[in-house]
């Protein structure tokens, strides 16, 4: 299979080989547009994230595909799904909104817990924090797919598998010739 890759790769000329780059870069280039244009619509640096526990079960299992908006002027309600970055951690995490505390200024303080939890999640906040802040919250849930981030998860498990994975797309775009 690999020496016929390369094959492919001899046989075609250097303007189809300029040309299936182009496109490759085309589409590239199309999902970043995207994924930009949905951090604008959804107010959410990350508009689309993948359940990686099942601290959330029964609601959202591992793997569900759960869509976000952060719209600052929308008030944090105590039952609300959000998800929240912790200083120290790279991954965030989605969990209930338990409690509210809401000052006559605005300020909105409040505490999370998976429902699947027995404690609330002061022990994952930084050292000293016993609270959220609106400044931490990166979207809130407003949909979700079930078991659609499967596929996330295994390439997160196996990056042999993911480097295979992007391999065969990459190859498959490069030597895709037009009909």
């Amino acid at each position: 299979a690999a020496m016929d890759l390369f094959g492919d790769l001899r046989r075609m000329n250097k303007r189809q080989l300029y040309y299936q780059v182009l496109n490759f870069a085309m589409i590239v280039s199309s999902a970043l547009m995207i994924w930009k244009g949905l951090i604008v619509v959804t107010g959410s640096e990350s508009p689309i994230v993948v359940v990686l526990s099942g601290s959330m079960e029964p609601a959202f299992h591992r793997g569900d595909l759960l869509f976000l908006t952060n719209f600052h002027d929308d008030p944090i309600r105590a039952g609300e799904i959000v998800v929240f970055k912790v200083e120290g951690r790279d991954i965030p995490i989605v969990h209930r909104v338990i409690k509210v505390h809401e000052k006559g200024n605005g300020n909105i303080k409040f505490l999370t817990k998976g429902d699947n939890n027995e404690v609330d999640d002061r022990g994952l906040y930084k050292e000293g924090q016993n609270w959220l802040e609106k400044k931490d919250v990166v979207g809130r849930a407003r949909g979700f797919l079930p078991y659609v981030g499967m596929v996330t998860i295994i390439m997160n498990d196996y990056p042999k598998f993911k480097y295979a994975l992007l391999a065969v797309m990459g190859a498959y775009v490069l030597l895709k010739r037009e009909s």
